[in-house]
């Protein structure tokens, strides 16, 4: 089986320092949903694996964070793609949960789900986190330089083998040919 785990914020939709708290917040990254489409139509489950500390912190409530995935995996589908599950964290950093990255829970669970080692699968991302959680667990990290991936490239600790690209339609095109 082919696996594709993707952060949410800033690789598929705009990111916001306020946090992504309703439906009309959800905005797609330009191509990302092409890009799903691509990965789907290329023989990948592709999976999302999301920190959202605004849950823990009251910022948000679970109806309205299922309203926003709703939305997301529709406007994948529209676009001819599939998101096959969510993963999510929902503590605050303050928690010390081990699912919240860096920490491996999530990437642990969607092992087991799908009864597949994570070894060298592509865990597109936009943080540091998300790259020391891929790296962690052996999995491929990769960086787009959307949501706070520039930042994140400026930092001198980015895992050993980290592909970095512009958007998640770039890091598709590559891994995918």
């Amino acid at each position: 089986m082919k696996l594709v785990i993707l952060d949410r914020d800033g690789v598929i939709n705009y990111d916001s320092a306020a946090f992504i708290k309703t439906p009309d917040e959800w905005k797609p990254i330009p191509r990302s949903l092409e890009a799903i489409a691509h990965l789907t139509q290329a023989g990948y489950r592709v999976v999302v694996a999301t920190n959202q500390s605004g849950i823990g912190r009251g910022l948000l409530d679970m109806v309205s964070f299922n309203a926003i995935n709703d939305k997301m995996c529709k406007a994948a589908v529209q676009a001819g793609g599939r998101i096959d599950a969510i993963f999510f964290c929902p503590h605050a950093h303050t928690d010390n949960c081990d699912c919240r990255k860096p920490a491996t829970g999530m990437f642990k669970e969607i092992s087991e789900r799908f009864g597949l080692d994570l070894k060298g699968v592509p865990a597109i991302g936009d943080s540091l986190r998300d790259l020391q959680c891929a790296a962690a667990v052996g999995a491929l990290p990769v960086l787009v330089l959307t949501g706070k991936g520039k930042k994140t490239e400026a930092e001198d600790d980015l895992p050993e083998n980290t592909k970095i690209f512009a958007d998640l339609s770039a890091a598709v095109n590559a891994l995918t040919q």
